[in-house]
């Protein structure tokens, strides 16, 4: 029976990324990072294949990510590296979580709850979370060395252009954070440095330090935004729906809200409920294809809601109302990936695999069997 939308998510192909990218950084410990639900993947299953893949630690961006995590029995390291609130603060030390500071204030509130283990943060060039102020940086390494209820247990930073080879930038960065990182070791010798996210980690060695923090390539996605198998990486995610009804179209006739597509010639256009609160944006409008059977069909009209349409020309391609869809993934030896999805919508592959809305319901597997019970 055909399902209105539907992830099917590869577990093994999780695991072996998470192995290809620990052998590519084999002085470090690998950290994934399962934020945004796994980047749409699921959080608690692919924690749990990225810790068969060999990742000793998890990271995430919220207090209640990590929540999530604990109460699914998950035990390995979990850093939050998002900002927290005080409401949010206790959430996450309650969860046992790692926490990154860069105020005096924040290192006051986690030793006020009873203390935590930190990682403070320097920022060499992003200019976002962090202190770029290098002698605050290491006051605060000194501090949480200090105090008896602060465990201290890493430094790091967080690269701006790791992702745009050649660019000097990262270099830049690198040895900021590499030089004050050295002179805060010691003070407190024994920390854990990281900065690698998952295009450093495939980009230059000297940025694997202790601990990289590998988000995207997890999930067999390319950091880089253009071919993942170029950089031995399996997408783990399809995303598929199914022709829910077929009809003829005349000249003159339309599809859609606003009448984007008009018919200039006979056409048959199909219906594929599926729309922009599942998280096929609108943006890909007459801008996109599917693969039925092998082949490409165009999408047509306005993304809608919960529908959009595709038009198989005049003959119908011999196409039935029940036909498997796919939006992401291969059939037949044609392939649509996150990154053409997202070089179609002048984006990035990130954002297509975390859009994928909680009403798509998410199958997991190894290979094709079955794996919900290791979920």
């Amino acid at each position: 029976m055909a399902v209105r939308a539907l992830a099917r998510v590869n577990l093994a192909a999780i695991e072996r990324n998470v192995a290809r990218l620990a052998a590519a950084a084999p002085t470090a410990v690998l950290c994934a990072v399962v934020k945004a639900d796994g980047y749409g993947h699921g959080a608690v299953a692919t924690a749990r294949a990225a810790r068969r893949g060999g990742a000793k630690w998890l990271a995430v961006a919220t207090a209640r990510e990590a929540a999530a995590l604990r109460a699914a029995a998950i035990e390995q390291p979990i850093l939050v590296l998002g900002a927290l609130s005080a409401e949010e603060l206790p959430i996450a030390l309650e969860a046992r979580a790692d926490v990154v500071v860069w105020s005096e204030q924040a290192l006051a509130a986690i030793a006020a709850l009873g203390g935590g283990r930190v990682h403070i943060k320097f920022d060499s060039g992003m200019g976002r979370l962090g202190t770029r102020d290098g002698e605050l940086a290491t006051r605060l390494v000194r501090l949480a060395a200090e105090d008896s209820r602060i465990e201290a247990v890493g430094l790091m930073t967080h690269f701006a252009t790791a992702d745009e080879r050649g660019d000097e930038f990262f270099s830049e960065q690198l040895e900021r954070f590499d030089r004050w990182s050295n002179e805060a070791l010691t003070i407190a010798p024994g920390l854990l440095r990281h900065a690698a996210n998952s295009a450093a980690l495939l980009r230059d060695e000297r940025s694997h330090f202790d601990l990289v923090r590998s988000g995207i390539a997890c999930y067999g996605l390319d950091p880089f935004g253009l071919d993942a198998a170029a950089q031995s990486l399996e997408a783990a995610l399809t995303l598929e729906s199914y022709v829910a009804a077929i009809n003829a179209c005349a000249v003159g006739q339309s599809t859609g809200y606003g009448r984007s597509f008009v018919a200039t010639e006979p056409t048959t256009l199909a219906t594929v409920p599926v729309g922009y609160a599942d998280g096929w944006k609108r943006v890909l409008s007459n801008n996109a294809e599917v693969l039925i059977a092998g082949h490409r069909y165009p999408l047509v009209g306005n993304i809608s809601m919960d529908n959009f349409s595709i038009d198989l020309g005049a003959g119908g391609g011999g196409v039935t109302v029940g036909d498997r869809v796919t939006l992401i993934g291969a059939d037949q030896g044609e392939q649509i990936s996150a990154e053409e999805l997202a070089g179609r919508a002048s984006t990035i592959n990130y954002e297509v695999v975390t859009s994928i809305g909680a009403r798509v319901e998410r199958r997991y597997q190894r290979d094709g069997e079955d794996a919900t019970d290791e979920c």
